[in-house]
């Protein structure tokens, strides 16, 4: 490391795990959200049923040209590096912030910023998680850069006290822009918001700009509250109840946390700890203020998460983290803590290239194939094409599978077909495809690792359903799944229990 600035090593680092990225973007199928996010792209809308509608946007030039899984994931790629570009950048304003006038707040004095910014970014690098949305493009990806992006200027505004009109512009156009990525962009902005009233003196509010920043983030976020408007707010109801979970259980709670410090890896929260003990030695707000990034959403996602959680919903939290996490190790290693910083670095790595590894070989399958989640990237662009033909040779109305996270992959490799989902769960697939019409005769999908007994019987489905054909799927040699194909005839029901 002698031979290279920090900066060099940084860039040379993502760069070397981009490549690693690329690879196993072309390896590997649709995730059941990559899949569902680029149906986004193939039907354009203002906005959908999950999620705002700029996850589908960005993607629509690339779907439009291919359907190449690889190509398509070149825009998660890319978010993720200007990501840890950002958190870079983002640790150097940090580091100039808190050595310029809050200096006197400091135990000693800092290691350079570009040591600093290398940090941050080898913290990120380590952590398992971000590798996932830099693979497979999810609204978290997007709202990751853009949270950095808020955060300079939250920096911006705390080192000048004050916007020029370019500023507020940018501002404006960040905040927007988060609010078509995510609906949880909210507490992002609560963050800035929390930035702006650390400052004892409100004379922002009595700004122009402060209201035309205001005005282009309600402009650009119109198109969700239009489409929402005229589907009866039905995006925001489901997201209310999706949040909510089911019944609140403390070992969701402590189980959350610990999935928290495996997928993002204890070198960022040491890191974070060794900048508040060392870093921050009075009750500075501002400083508390930028921590707010990270505090807001953590915090209420894991107050939520004993109901119920995903563990990506935090990751744009964690890059925010990564600024201060990076201070701190650059500090912690300039003291001569090389030891444990590398071990954790090494054994996070390690974790990351194992994780990798997994994924490629297709898993562990056993007697039981729904017990390896890796059989779930592979098999569905061979299943999907035959569905396709199948339905074209058996002149069915369409395809149906019975549960919607079976329906993305189906959909996205068997389009144009129409598929639809057989519950009473309303979904985007009811949007697109509409119900299935009564008296319909269908091609069924049953997948080995979410099986489902035939929709007949006593229940409101099908008069019949005869199996036609059967797809085993195998990588290097082992059985990853079975996928069953029955053509399903006469549709006496409007839908199936959840």
């Amino acid at each position: 490391m002698r031979h290279q600035s920090p900066s060099s090593w940084a860039v040379i680092s993502v760069c070397l795990v981009a490549l690693v990225h690329f690879a196993l973007g072309f390896a590997i199928e649709f995730s059941v959200d990559e899949a569902h996010y680029a149906l986004y792209a193939q039907h354009l809308a203002w906005s959908y049923f999950d999620h705002p509608p700029l996850v589908g946007w960005i993607q629509w030039p690339l779907v439009t040209l291919t359907s190449s899984e690889g190509v398509i994931r070149l825009i998660p790629e890319l978010l993720w590096i200007l990501s840890c570009y950002l958190a870079y950048q983002v640790t150097l304003e940090v580091h100039r912030f808190i050595q310029g006038p809050n200096a006197a707040y400091l135990t000693s004095a800092l290691p350079s910023a570009n040591s600093c910014g290398l940090m941050a970014v080898l913290a990120i690098i380590a952590a398992p998680m971000p590798h996932v949305l830099a693979i497979g493009l999810l609204p978290d990806t997007l709202l990751a850069p853009l949270s950095l992006g808020l955060m300079m200027m939250s920096l911006r505004w705390l080192s000048k006290d004050h916007f020029s009109i370019s500023d507020w512009l940018i501002t404006g156009g960040l905040l927007g822009l988060a609010g078509l990525s995510k609906y949880t962009a909210i507490f992002t902005a609560l963050a800035v918001l929390f930035i702006f009233l650390s400052n004892p003196k409100k004379r922002w509010i009595n700004t122009a700009g402060f209201w035309v920043a205001v005005g282009i983030a309600l402009l650009l976020i119109t198109p969700v509250l239009y489409w929402n408007w005229v589907n009866d707010w039905i995006s925001f109801k489901y997201q209310i109840a999706h949040g909510a979970g089911g019944a609140w259980l403390w070992r969701r709670l402590g189980a959350y946390l610990g999935i928290q410090v495996l997928v993002y890896g204890p070198l960022l929260i040491l890191g974070a700890y060794l900048f508040i003990k060392h870093c921050i030695h009075s009750s500075k707000l501002s400083l508390f203020a930028l921590l707010g990034f990270f505090v807001i959403p953590f915090l209420i996602f894991t107050g939520l998460s004993g109901g119920g959680g995903l563990p990506h919903w935090t990751s744009p939290a964690w890059f925010c983290l990564a600024p201060f996490a990076g201070i701190g190790l650059a500090k912690a290693w300039s003291t001569q803590h090389h030891r444990l910083i590398r071990t954790l670095f090494i054994t996070q790595v390690l974790v990351c290239c194992i994780g990798f590894a997994y994924v490629l070989s297709g898993g562990v399958s056993s007697a039981t194939v729904k017990s390896n989640p890796i059989a779930d990237l592979y098999g569905w662009k061979a299943a999907g094409q035959k569905a396709a033909e199948l339905t074209q040779t058996t002149k069915a109305n369409g395809i149906a599978v019975q549960n919607w996270t079976l329906g993305s992959r189906a959909a996205w490799y068997a389009k144009p077909t129409p598929v639809f989902v057989l519950d009473q769960r309303q979904d985007q697939f009811d949007l697109w495809f509409g119900q299935l019409p009564r008296g319909a005769n269908i091609l069924l999908i049953n997948w080995s690792g979410l099986s489902f007994e035939a929709p007949v019987g006593n229940k409101p489905a099908f008069e019949r359903c005869d199996p036609i054909e059967t797809l085993e799927i195998k990588r290097f040699g082992q059985v990853l799944s079975k996928f069953d194909f029955s053509l399903c005839s006469n549709w006496q029901g409007s839908g199936l229990a959840e």
